[in-house]
């Protein structure tokens, strides 16, 4: 079983950025969260120490379960079960409030960073490729991100994110014209290329959203 990490090395992870983990220490600390599987050193310079999930599990309970979405490792995805998740619409009863939009703010800005880490040029204006692999998830963020209200339950009022059988593309769907406007206006703007398309069925109109590689 690994050794619990020494009461300096909690001072430091306790410390690190509230948003993307962010740590700092002295180069034996460092190494040895490092060791023990708590950070990882981010290759692309200045080569920064980071929190992994593992480490972002031993923030203080009081931290806010959004700043997982942060985590810098790009090979852990940064949404998962016990930490936040986009609201994709149909939720019961959905959390909202000022603590809600603080969360989705700290969520959105933490994968800003992980584009920023992550893209090859350091792009934070298209998805990276957690999104690319989380999409309903990384739409839906953007969505709420940019105030747009996800529908609750079975209410036909919001947006609602879904896959589709097309591996690199969402369905966003929201009956009044004007929002699903904005809603494309908003993918666009977070680096998702869009297309309005009509249900063959009732004639409904759509959006099909993808990330932008370049």
């Amino acid at each position: 079983m690994t050794r619990p990490p020494t009461a300096a090395q909690r001072r430091v992870i306790d410390a690190a950025d509230p948003v993307t983990g962010r740590l700092k220490g002295t180069p034996a600390q460092l190494a040895a969260l490092v060791g023990r599987g708590l950070a990882f050193r981010h290759p692309r310079p200045p080569h920064d120490h980071f929190l992994t999930p593992a480490g972002h599990r031993l923030r203080t309970p009081e931290e806010p379960a959004a700043v997982a979405v942060a985590v810098a490792e790009p090979a852990a995805p940064p949404a998962g079960g016990g930490v936040f998740a986009a609201r994709i619409g149909g939720e019961e009863r959905p959390a909202g409030g000022p603590a809600r939009a603080r969360e989705v703010h700290s969520a959105w800005q933490g994968l800003l960073e992980l584009r920023r880490m992550t893209n090859a040029d350091g792009s934070v204006d298209r998805p990276c490729a957690w999104e690319r692999g989380h999409l309903v998830q990384a739409a839906a963020l953007a969505l709420e991100a940019a105030g747009h209200h996800p529908a609750q339950g079975d209410a036909e009022e919001g947006y609602r994110v879904r896959a589709t059988p097309q591996p690199d593309a969402v369905a966003v769907r929201e009956p009044d014209g004007a929002r699903l406007r904005a809603c494309a206006a908003t993918l666009e703007e977070a680096g998702w290329q869009v297309g309005e398309h009509t249900e063959p069925r009732g004639r409904a109109r759509y959006l099909l959203a993808s990330p932008r590689r370049a």
